[in-house]
């Protein structure tokens, strides 16, 4: 403290830089919340679209013949009106994806790649955001200092990465 000023200042100004440190961490904070949830969003819509909102898409089923590396191949049988049958799909090699096996696909449109439908294929769809879940929920408990809303989104995050394990 400057000798010449009065304690109460000293004390006033104080408080005033706490308030403004303690506003600049929440909005830091908050923000890398959003962005890990937004791009956890963001992951999910590369194919969520395709099997949650199917009316007007091609549905029918694969026969997974062949799997090398990324990808893997079968005929298309088409179940919907107006889908027709392809001697080659392509779809993406996971662990839910197995040579031998026949999924319920939806053709994305334009191209001969498919993704599981159906509710194994809505959860799997939403994956990413479970692990944006259980990141943003870190960040919650240690920047925000909120642990309740941590404690949901890690029970969210954990929830749903759980459904897609029991459910692929």
């Amino acid at each position: 403290m400057i000798p010449a000023m009065p304690a109460a200042t000293a004390t006033r100004s104080r408080q005033a830089s706490y308030a403004a440190l303690q506003f600049g961490r929440v909005a830091a904070m908050g923000t890398v919340t959003a962005l890990i949830l937004v791009a956890g969003v963001w992951a999910s819509w590369d194919t969520a679209p395709y099997v949650m909102l199917t009316k007007g898409r091609e549905q029918g089923t694969v026969a997974v013949t062949r799997c090398d590396g990324d990808t893997c191949t079968g005929p298309y049988t088409p179940v919907s009106t107006g889908s027709k049958a392809r001697d080659q799909v392509v779809i993406d090699h996971t662990v839910a994806v197995r040579k031998g096996q026949t999924y319920s696909v939806v053709v994305k449109p334009g191209t001969d790649e498919v993704v599981r439908s159906g509710p194994a294929g809505i959860l799997y769809a939403w994956a990413p955001l479970g692990g944006g879940l259980l990141l943003a929920s870190v960040v919650v408990a240690g920047g925000l200092r909120r642990t309740r809303a941590a404690w949901v989104l890690a029970g969210s995050g954990v929830a749903l990465l759980t459904a897609v394990f029991v459910a692929l």
